[in-house]
């Protein structure tokens, strides 16, 4: 499902690096490219342009966000790992679950307040 058509998106965190590659390859391997996207902080987000914030925190600390907008809280795991003993396969299987999770609320989501007419 693609929700950057219907409402637009932004993602950011609290302590950004760089995307991570397994993230650009899962998200390919559903045809989204994101060779083009940086990470970018919670801070360079202006707060009038959100409508709601979903955090994804689970064990981390969740960036704050300040604003008015809705708060959603989605407790996923992260993915990634710098343990060397988590091989290539298991990473990718870590950032498809992440992934296909994240998909399946927003798809709820979607349906819950953009239903189908």
């Amino acid at each position: 499902m693609t929700f950057g058509d219907r409402i637009p998106v932004q993602s950011a965190g609290s302590e950004p690096t760089q995307v991570n590659p397994y993230a650009i390859e899962v998200m390919h391997e559903l045809g989204v490219d994101l060779t083009k996207h940086h990470s970018k902080s919670v801070q360079t987000i202006d707060p009038v342009t959100v409508g709601t914030v979903i955090t994804l925190c689970a064990e981390e600390v969740c960036p704050v966000f300040m604003g008015k907008a809705r708060r959603l809280h989605w407790p996923i795991p992260d993915p990634a790992s710098i343990d060397p003993g988590i091989s290539p396969e298991e990473m990718l299987t870590r950032f498809r679950t992440a992934r296909d999770t994240i998909r399946e609320k927003l798809e709820r989501l979607s349906l819950d307040e953009f239903p189908q007419t």
